[in-house]
């Protein structure tokens, strides 16, 4: 099986969207690398509770227009209110491209019109970066959490 690959389209405006947007960092999209497992809460009938926000990405460093990437050695990641995770934000070896399946639309070339077939794919994004939580979660009080 095979799949065409087109490059990112230019919304004029970006489409709603009921999921959450990706883990941004101050200089773009990232990746985030647990060294672990979260246990989320359960209901009764032991089912994942849904809208649980597990925890809030802090980068105590950064400066906005500052030049260089000093912030990137320092991030936190806040888990409830008693857990601080602190880690650094790394370059990629390579960038990654998050795709998406696109749906066939109707073409025009010389012959005329024409509907796309096949599978096609886009590219969403390209992720440069990945923010890493190798330690240990630390003890915090809630005087602390943001």
């Amino acid at each position: 099986m095979s799949a065409k690959l087109h490059p990112p389209r230019k919304p004029s405006s970006p489409p709603p969207n009921p999921l959450p947007s990706l883990i941004q960092t101050p200089s773009g999209l990232a990746l985030l690398e647990l060294q672990g497992t979260i246990n989320l809460p359960h209901s009764k009938d032991g089912q994942p509770l849904k809208d649980v926000e597990i925890g809030k990405i802090d980068f105590p460093d950064y400066v906005p227009d500052a030049e260089g990437s000093a912030w990137m050695k320092r991030v936190h990641m806040y888990v409830g209110q008693h857990q601080r995770l602190t880690g650094e934000v790394k370059k990629l070896p390579k960038a990654i491209a998050v795709i998406r399946r696109r749906e066939n639309k109707v073409l025009e070339n010389s012959a005329g019109m024409y509907m796309e077939e096949g599978e096609n794919l886009e590219i969403v994004e390209i992720v440069k970066y990945k923010i890493m939580f190798s330690n240990r979660p630390e003890p915090v009080g809630t005087a602390n959490a943001p």
